[in-house]
């Protein structure tokens, strides 16, 4: 299988070459929509200079079970209808926290179309707990 694989690509090489191409674009733009990437280091410093509020969308019970310090709690479900209640938050940047990493992109995108300043934290609470930093509960 993988012989014809690289028998096509060889033989058809401008077609693979378009494919590869509009692949990259198409990966490009679909991660730049989510807004910008944070680390857990990143996450801490933001926090630590007063410029940046945590907002995590993941449900109560996930929620209750562990959470970043001095998060807001607001489900994913719920964002677009209780979005008005960050607007004490405006001059900060939104750090949008989820599991990992599946809704935080469209999270932030809306945050982004109703004037936020929002970024995300790569990989979620899973990549927090990865690099062994506090939960409150």
């Amino acid at each position: 299988m993988l012989a014809n694989l690289i028998e096509f690509a060889t033989t058809h090489y401008v077609l693979s070459g378009l494919f590869v191409t509009f692949l990259a674009l198409l990966i490009f733009t679909e991660l730049r929509k989510g807004g910008q990437s944070l680390s857990s280091r990143e996450l801490t410093a933001l926090i630590n200079s007063e410029q940046g509020v945590v907002l995590d969308v993941r449900g109560q019970k996930d929620f209750t079970a562990g959470h970043i310090a001095g998060a807001l709690h607001i489900p994913y479900e719920k964002l677009t209808a209780r979005i008005a209640e960050l607007e004490k938050h405006k001059a900060k940047t939104l750090i949008v926290v989820d599991a990992m990493g599946q809704h935080a992109g469209a999270a932030s995108r809306d945050l982004k179309k109703a004037g936020y300043t929002a970024a995300k934290l790569s990989g979620g609470i899973a990549s927090w707990r990865g690099d062994n930093l506090p939960l409150v509960k």
